[in-house]
């Protein structure tokens, strides 16, 4: 079979439009009624709650967890609640990649870095697909797509079965909707985000 994959040829917010378009309409080809899709500031959930508003979609937002790199989880908590009286998930995890010297194991760091090597979302919709499947809001081995992104909004996208952690070799990437063309690397990133938050 051929399935065509779309590349972003720049970093940009701009990109999420498309990226949700994608999403839409391969959920709608294959049936799939939940969506992971990772928000650091709730822009992303929001705008995915109205963009997908009327397709019977459930969406499974994951933030940052609490206490990560800052005092106040800059998710809004409001909006966790509009969220969650639509039908949707907001779950507050822990993220799975950022356990650095967990038991003395560096085993997280390595699988981000690796993971890295396709894209930033490429790491983040592994990591917020064994988190959804770890909190029991989707069920081993179900289809779902992932969405995440590099900086602020949404540029990659995954149709995936479901795993947890405990049963890490079970996870799948069925189909790649988008991802950026040329990723950048992860200190690229958070001096992009800075530069944006200053600006």
């Amino acid at each position: 079979m051929e399935q065509p994959i779309t590349y972003f040829e720049s970093l940009s917010p701009d990109n999420t439009d498309t990226t949700f378009r994608l999403a839409q309409k391969r959920a709608k080809d294959l049936k799939i009624k939940k969506i992971i899709i990772a928000s650091t500031t709730g822009a992303t959930a929001k705008k995915a709650m109205d963009f997908f508003k009327n397709d019977g979609i459930q969406l499974i937002v994951i933030p940052h967890q609490w206490d990560f790199h800052r005092d106040v989880n800059p998710f809004p908590q409001d909006l966790a609640s509009a969220l969650r009286n639509a039908g949707h998930v907001v779950h507050f995890g822990t993220m799975l990649f950022h356990t650095s010297d967990l038991y003395e194991s560096t085993a997280p760091t390595l699988m981000a870095n690796l993971l890295r090597c396709f894209c930033q979302g490429f790491k983040v919709c592994f990591e917020i697909v064994l988190m959804a499947t770890d909190a029991g809001h989707v069920k081993s081995g179900e289809q779902i797509i992932a969405i995440a992104g590099t900086g602020r909004g949404s540029d990659t996208a995954l149709v995936m079965q479901a795993a947890s952690s405990q049963a890490l070799k079970k996870l799948r990437v069925n189909e790649i909707l988008c991802k950026p063309l040329n990723p950048l690397n992860i200190e690229e990133v958070h001096a992009k985000m800075a530069k944006e938050s200053a600006q």
